[in-house]
């Protein structure tokens, strides 16, 4: 027995660490998974797709045009835009609304990693639509009107399921660009343990068929045939952004905040759009095996 004992704690030891091992392994994969995906290692480039330079470029023309038409707001600063400098190195400059260019600055230090010849990096503004932090509600017991807060976004998805209701007589104070829409990325912007998760809104889940967000969760959408929702999603929730998460927030140390100003001058790597939804579908084919 003396001689057993000491051989069945050791054995107990290991079964438990390949059993935490064994729990862990699925987690890592995907990390491992998203990481790849979002730095152009898990589908190959396609020499036949249009480069996300010439994306780019027709995205700033569309903008331009959203914008004298009022549908959208001009970028703060003028539009970015984003190159390799001869030496190699990343710079930005900004074009104002009357076409003058400021000085490039070197942003090299801001690129958290290399990508493919054929990706280009942008801020995320000037590749969506709409980046808004939601609004506090007035809340009611009449359960009509969801508001979408930091509980409904789980890593496992969008659930409405916890959500809190508006009082009806307000609803006619929410702008239609707060509506939420499918697609629409949902990003917990304050809390201790809950800021940076995401989730993506999908109205097929929302039985009420009607949402807004409240102050806490920032919404983020764009348009298809600019940045696939799912390849950004892919991003924000990968580790390259969730390990410096914290580090991109203000506020102490018991309610850290992402601030808006932050969430849209996020660095986001622009593939071209057909890479974009090879990506999608390879990451989404891998997560169910892993499952």
């Amino acid at each position: 027995m003396n001689e057993l004992i000491p051989l069945v704690e050791e054995y107990g030891r290991v079964e438990n660490a390949r059993e935490a091992l064994d729990a862990a392994l699925p987690g890592r994969l995907r990390k491992s998974v998203l990481q790849l995906a979002v730095q152009g290692g898990l589908v190959p480039q396609d020499p036949a797709d249009e480069p996300a330079s010439t994306l780019l470029e027709r995205i700033r023309g569309q903008r331009r045009k959203l914008v004298a038409e009022k549908k959208m707001k001009a970028q703060k600063g003028g539009e970015s835009i984003i190159f390799a400098g001869s030496d190699g190195r990343r710079y930005e400059k900004r074009v104002d609304a009357r076409g003058r260019e400021s000085e490039p600055v070197c942003i090299e230090d801001e690129i958290p990693f290399e990508i493919p010849e054929s990706w280009e990096w942008a801020r995320l503004e000037s590749v969506t639509t709409y980046i808004q932090r939601g609004k506090s509600p007035k809340y009611s017991t009449v359960e009509k009107y969801p508001v979408i807060a930091q509980k409904c976004n789980q890593w496992s998805g969008f659930s409405v399921e916890k959500a809190r209701f508006i009082d009806p007589a307000t609803v006619s104070k929410y702008a239609d660009e707060r509506i939420l829409k499918d697609g629409d990325l949902l990003w917990n912007s304050t809390g201790l343990g809950t800021l940076g998760r995401m989730a993506v809104y999908d109205s097929a889940k929302n039985r009420y068929g009607w949402a807004v967000a409240d102050s806490h969760v920032t919404v983020i959408r764009t348009r298809e045939d600019w940045l696939d929702h799912r390849f950004a999603f892919a991003y924000f929730a990968g580790p390259s952004v969730q390990s410096e998460i914290e580090d991109q927030a203000s506020g102490s140390t018991k309610q850290k905040e992402l601030a808006q100003e932050t969430v849209r001058n996020y660095l986001i790597p622009v593939p071209p759009l057909a890479e974009q939804r090879r990506i999608v579908y390879e990451v989404d084919w891998l997560f169910k095996i892993l499952v």
